[in-house]
């Protein structure tokens, strides 16, 4: 994914031009929201959910909503979008390394850290495109972005463990 996007960043400013004359850009945002929504629902359905991990994840699709209503542009939208998937794929690499016994030390944290780092590193390359502004917003809907995904995935693994617990204790 941040291949993708650090790979895309000369010719991004096009296709959302491209798309804004054709007033296609919103439904394209939305589109790939809903895709990934639902990509992210059919895996999670998979583990069972009990009413608690649903009102949960009910709580969390309304803290999206909220923040993706406060930001003006549908472009800076898109951030929210691709850094909150960044940062789960880092969160749940680092989950994993820490699994199999490697060094990672409050992963949470360091999830939410390497992903703002990330887009300090993609703005910083947008500061040496000519046709592409470093813009210091963008960073904070970077981080944003990481830290909201990552907090609702440990969120949901905190339930998990709860009702696991919860469970144990009735057996």
């Amino acid at each position: 994914m941040l291949v993708a996007i650090y790979a895309s960043l000369g010719v991004a400013g096009e296709v959302a031009s491209s798309l804004r004359e054709r007033e296609l850009f919103v439904a394209a945002f939305m589109g790939g929201m809903l895709l990934t929504g639902l990509a992210v629902l059919t895996q999670w359905m998979k583990t069972r959910p009990g009413r608690l991990e649903i009102w949960a994840l009910v709580g969390i699709a309304g803290a999206y909503i909220m923040a993706a209503s406060r930001i003006a542009s549908w472009e800076e939208r898109t951030h929210l979008f691709e850094y909150s998937v960044i940062g789960l794929l880092v969160y749940q690499a680092l989950l994993e390394r820490k699994r199999n016994g490697g060094l990672a030390a409050n992963v949470p944290l360091s999830a939410i850290l390497l992903t703002t780092l990330l887009g300090i590193v993609d703005e910083l390359i947008q500061a040496l495109l000519p046709n592409r502004v470093f813009d210091i917003r963008d960073i904070g809907f970077n981080a944003l972005a990481g830290l909201m995904a990552v907090g609702a995935s440990y969120l949901l693994l905190q339930v998990r463990k709860f009702l696991g617990n919860r469970r144990e204790g009735e057996g």
